[in-house]
């Protein structure tokens, strides 16, 4: 008995001894844990897209014609609420005085407060290879934007509208999205610049955007997502330079309007649906203003504006388009936008 009972503690002592041992294995191996990965404030944004009609606050940049757009943009997150951006974009457009493209140089600062995130930057739109289009702005005129150049192109054929060489500016702006759960956001947006499209006027956007996200499981398993959203805003638009009030009569006579057009201020809106899968978005959209044909073409100076220039009998006339030239860049138009936006971070592991 004496036997058996040394054996029975000398098995304990194993045993307690064995589980000491695996338990101190255990305490070791969770005390050696990777840490966590440290936090990369690095990323960059890019993407492209291609479109049947681009769009800018309600008047087509690219004549109702196709274009195609891409950005880049690098990003530095200072913590996970606070983000530093700069970026590069560019779009195909057709403008009035023949640039070859739209380059947007922009930068900025993205604070997040729960629900509410910011966004707060400068935009720099860049029109390079236009031309002057102005038979009266010659050199000595006192026509801002005058050059030989404006002479010798004479104004835009067919419809006697004018066009400066350069029509780059930039905007100030500060928006903010509300979160307000998994499906529903809101946001407000505010846009100034002292010199809009280079025409002479400042110019004031604001808009008030709405989105409803349908539901992860809304298309099962598929991974498709859907969206609709939209879009109201006002442009205010002051007076332009004199450029712009000398395309009406014959060259080298003061325009109606010698001391600069007072453009109309005109609201836009825009409704649609998209759909997401991975990295591809296609947004389906109809978008509409209230700007007449008439002050469209005063605004626009559309190159591809028609009607009857007479003012005795014009059918667009208002009262800063004398000419009755009515111009369809700022009516009702489908937009069908398929684009693909990819971080690094995320995609490029």
């Amino acid at each position: 008995m004496g036997i058996v009972m040394k054996k029975l503690v000398l098995a304990a002592a194993v045993l307690a001894m064995t589980a000491g041992s695996t338990l101190a294995a255990d305490m070791a191996v969770k005390a050696k844990a990777p840490p966590p990965a440290p936090f990369d404030p690095w990323d960059i944004a890019f993407g492209a897209a291609i479109m049947n009609d681009y769009v800018f606050r309600g008047i087509t940049q690219s004549n109702h014609k196709p274009s195609v757009a891409v950005y880049f943009e690098p990003r530095y997150n200072v913590t996970k609420d606070l983000q530093l951006y700069a970026g590069i974009a560019g779009e195909s457009i057709s403008f009035p005085n023949r640039a070859a493209a739209e380059i947007d140089f922009y930068a900025g600062i993205r604070p997040t407060f729960g629900m509410f995130a910011f966004d707060f930057g400068a935009w720099g739109y860049i029109y390079p290879g236009g031309q002057c289009f102005n038979a009266a702005a010659f050199p000595g005129s006192g026509i801002p934007g005058s050059d030989v150049q404006c002479i010798l192109n004479g104004n835009l054929p067919l419809n006697g509208n004018v066009a400066k060489k350069n029509a780059s500016f930039y905007e100030v702006y500060g928006k903010v999205n509300i979160t307000l759960n998994d499906q529903f956001a809101v946001g407000f947006n505010e846009y100034y610049s002292p010199n809009f499209l280079n025409l002479g006027a400042w110019g004031n956007y604001a808009s008030i955007t709405g989105k409803w996200t349908a539901p992860s499981t809304t298309f099962g398993t598929s991974g498709v997502g859907m969206y609709i959203s939209g879009e109201f805003g006002r442009q205010w638009l002051g007076t332009s330079d004199s450029f712009y009030g000398t395309g009406f009569t014959n060259p080298g006579f003061a325009g109606p309007f010698p001391n600069g057009i007072n453009y109309a201020d005109y609201n836009t809106w825009n409704i649609g649906v998209g759909f997401t899968y991975k990295v591809f978005t296609l947004d389906i959209r109809y978008s509409d203003t209230n700007l007449s044909k008439g002050d469209c073409n005063a605004f626009t100076s559309d190159f591809s504006a028609r009607g009857n220039i007479t003012a005795a009998s014009g059918t667009s006339i208002t009262a800063i388009n004398p000419t009755g030239v009515g111009s369809n860049w700022c009516g009702a138009t489908g937009i069908v936008k398929l684009s693909a936006d990819l971080t690094a971070v995320t995609n490029l592991k």
